[in-house]
């Protein structure tokens, strides 16, 4: 019973700090969406940012299995495309995390650290991918530009809900899969001329 309380509490502040906002919720609301007292609540978490740190864990979780590189084989355009689907997809899923970052982050230094390892781990994977895709002769470009182009899909990637908030987007649904083409785009340039066409396919049916 405690368990199912436990898990009853993430559950709901998870969709609480997604809809609203992660600032806009306390404790209390999280107890009175739940229909239980706030000192049940504090028997399961110490505060709203124990809740944070317990959320970020599932987060860190879904990621660390999302930036998974195919075994025993280089990428291929595919596998990249499949790839920020999932990336993105966790993203959406704890989007209060990423929409909310700067102020979560200011005030937890052990957040802060985590997250830090998060972006190393998908910095490291995003340049490995490209390199893949390079060695795979998917990709063509200088040692430079495509080093330049991995950074930029982290970059795009972690910040994309943010700049879509700040211009005025209302669907965040829409917004992630804008996100997802406007980071395959980035590599289009560098493509061979028949992954060039494959992706804008790709982009053409994922924006119908």
């Amino acid at each position: 019973m405690a368990r199912d309380t436990r898990q009853k509490i993430l559950d709901m502040a998870l969709s609480m700090f997604n809809a609203q906002g992660e600032p806009n919720v306390t404790t209390n609301h999280i107890a009175d969406e739940l229909e239980i007292s706030p000192g049940n609540l504090y028997y399961h978490f110490r505060n709203k940012d124990d809740i944070i740190e317990q959320l970020f864990a599932r987060f860190e979780e879904r990621m660390d299995s999302a930036l998974g590189a195919p075994e025993g084989r280089l990428p291929g355009l595919e596998d990249v495309w499949l790839q920020l689907h999932m990336v993105f997809e966790c993203i959406w899923d704890y989007r209060f995390l990423h929409r909310d970052l700067v102020e979560i982050l200011s005030r937890n230094r052990r957040l802060r650290l985590r997250f830090a390892r998060i972006l190393k781990r998908a910095d490291e994977q995003a340049h490995l991918v490209i390199r893949g895709l390079s060695k795979a002769g998917v990709m063509r470009g200088s040692a430079e530009e495509l080093a330049a182009t991995a950074t930029n899909v982290l970059l795009i990637a972690t910040f994309w809900l943010n700049y879509s908030a700040a211009r005025g987007d209302k669907d965040e649904h829409v917004a992630i899969r804008q996100g997802i083409v406007q980071v395959m785009m980035l590599i289009a340039p560098f493509l061979r001329d028949a992954e060039r066409m494959h992706l804008h396919t790709l982009t053409r049916a994922y924006r119908d």
